[in-house]
């Protein structure tokens, strides 16, 4: 008897929702490819590119969600496919290339501090990917993954810009990679920048703000960029005191 069931053709209207959207992945690759860039350059012994590649990959990574939502090509496999990318361009990249650079001379306390970055790493995606529908949009629970890597290569990158070597930063090196490890596993909370609307005007000062900050980022990009995210990793810390002296001034105040 002749089998009438639909063949799984290309024309099939099943198989084509299993595609893929063009752009926003292709982002997402590129930021990979940057990843693994860096730590084939690490490899190699040239840790400046190595550090600027992570940020490359940065930018990516930023640029691939919202490419998504304002196209609408938003899926599964995008989100997947980031978080993997991530993982190699936040997670092992930046442990490796502090290892190789500065860690890899104190012995076991070098590659246990790039581990304990390593893995935070992996468990601040993990949470993230499982927490993603009930947390507040406008916070990020623990220092996001591209922002601890940006702390890391920057220190590598001014580092080596005013002629520090990896065996003289090592001790700075060790308790930033496992500062930023442990905050990414935090509940502080960070402003995520995800309630920003691109398709509203602005006031004409936001674009001369922008205009501002990026000039002073060319001024000298190694140490403005570093001291940001350095900034960045610490306002976590700051709103996690006031939210506790919130708390502590409640419990004092008498009904």
């Amino acid at each position: 008897m002749p089998d009438y069931r639909p063949r799984k053709t290309l024309f099939n209207p099943e198989l084509r929702r299993r595609g893929i959207y063009i752009l926003p992945n292709l982002l997402t690759t590129v930021a990979l490819f940057s990843g693994f860039f860096a730590i084939v350059q690490a490899m190699n012994g040239k840790f400046e590119v190595a550090a600027v590649a992570i940020f490359i990959a940065m930018v990516f990574d930023g640029l691939d969600g919202r490419v998504a939502r304002l196209t609408r090509t938003q899926s599964a496999f995008g989100a997947e496919y980031d978080s993997l990318s991530d993982m190699v361009s936040f997670g092992a990249a930046p442990a490796l290339v502090v290892y190789v650079w500065a860690l890899k001379g104190m012995g076991k306390l070098g590659w246990i501090a790039a581990f304990i970055y390593c893995a935070c790493a992996a468990l601040r995606l993990a949470r993230f990917n499982t927490n993603i529908e009930v947390i507040d949009k406008r916070y990020f629970q623990g220092l996001p993954s591209p922002a601890a890597a940006a702390l890391v290569a920057g220190l590598v990158w001014v580092m080596i810009d005013n002629d520090w070597t990896g065996e003289e930063a090592r001790w700075y090196a060790c308790i930033l990679t496992i500062f930023a490890g442990i905050t990414m596993v935090s509940n502080l909370r960070y402003y995520s920048g995800k309630n920003i609307n691109l398709r509203k005007s602005v006031p004409f000062m936001v674009v001369a703000a922008f205009a501002l900050g990026f000039a002073l980022v060319s001024s000298y990009p190694p140490g403005v960029l570093f001291a940001l995210f350095l900034v960045y990793a610490l306002s976590g810390y700051v709103l996690g005191a006031n939210d506790w002296l919130k708390r502590r001034k409640r419990r004092m105040t008498p009904e």
